[in-house]
């Protein structure tokens, strides 16, 4: 198989080149199927899957020879395609642990919520109990609790948490559609970044108009990006990459809007 490689990718080529159909993402899906058939069987950097690489791109460039130089999408959709189909069983793999992430992640959230209620009954238990001292102590329990519950450092902590896992999900999406990941898997990607955008949209109410424009502007992107999975358009690319320089943009003007106000001196 792995002689025949070139000669399969170049017969199918011709035949559907033949029909006028042959566009890039044709072109990119034929390579791809190819070299994944063969690709699973080697280990990577292989003296085997590295002739597999340099057959399937030149079988591609050999069969739009007479174009010259005007090959540049042909040879892009090839490697393309040469990078699905040698990573495919790789991001499948990648799939599976995203997903054994996502239960733990949801385990986690739960204890996470279990915890902050018993925190919350022993403080409930501590305020009641506070009731029968002196007024003094009192006072000062009722000061120390407010000030457990209405923690400003935790607050932000976990608004930064949500942040940086949204800007983790914009660039796992992002080397996913670059490096061979399916719709899917992108998709996944995004919907995991929209979660947890959301998780720190509500601490963020007080932002300055230019902010939330910015916020709304990172919405529009992640719905475009959304848009071209589901069209399986090539400015996908683009599209992620659009995301994740809003989410930066964004969450950097929420870095100077949300510093704690030092208390004076």
């Amino acid at each position: 198989m792995t002689n025949n490689i070139k000669e399969k990718i170049q017969t199918d080529l011709q035949q559907v080149k033949e029909t006028g159909q042959l566009r890039s993402e044709r072109i990119r899906e034929i390579v791809k199927a190819a070299v994944s058939q063969v690709s699973s069987e080697f280990k990577a950097g292989s003296l085997e899957l590295r002739t597999i690489v340099k057959d399937a791109v030149s079988a591609v460039i050999e069969t739009f020879q007479e174009r010259g130089s005007e090959i540049k999408d042909e040879v892009t959709a090839s490697i393309e395609g040469v990078l699905e189909g040698v990573n495919s069983k790789r991001h499948e793999n990648i799939a599976k642990t995203q997903t054994e992430i996502k239960k733990l992640q949801s385990q986690l959230d739960t204890e996470e919520e279990q915890l902050q209620k018993d925190v919350d009954v022993i403080l409930a238990e501590i305020e009641e109990t506070g009731k029968e001292t002196s007024t003094s102590t009192k006072t000062v329990l009722d000061s120390v609790i407010d000030g457990i519950k209405d923690s400003e450092e935790a607050a932000l902590l976990k608004k930064r948490y949500a942040q940086l896992q949204a800007q983790l999900a914009i660039v796992r999406a992002n080397l996913a559609a670059r490096y061979g990941g399916r719709s899917e898997e992108v998709k996944d990607y995004l919907e995991e970044a929209k979660h947890w955008y959301n998780q720190a949209r509500p601490q963020a109410e007080n932002l300055v108009a230019q902010v939330e424009q910015k916020r709304s502007h990172l919405d529009d992107k992640l719905g475009e990006a959304g848009s071209a999975i589901a069209k399986k358009e090539r400015q996908l690319k683009q599209a992620l990459r659009e995301l994740l320089l809003a989410a930066a943009e964004l969450f950097k003007d929420k870095d100077h809007s949300d510093q704690p106000k030092l208390p004076p001196r």
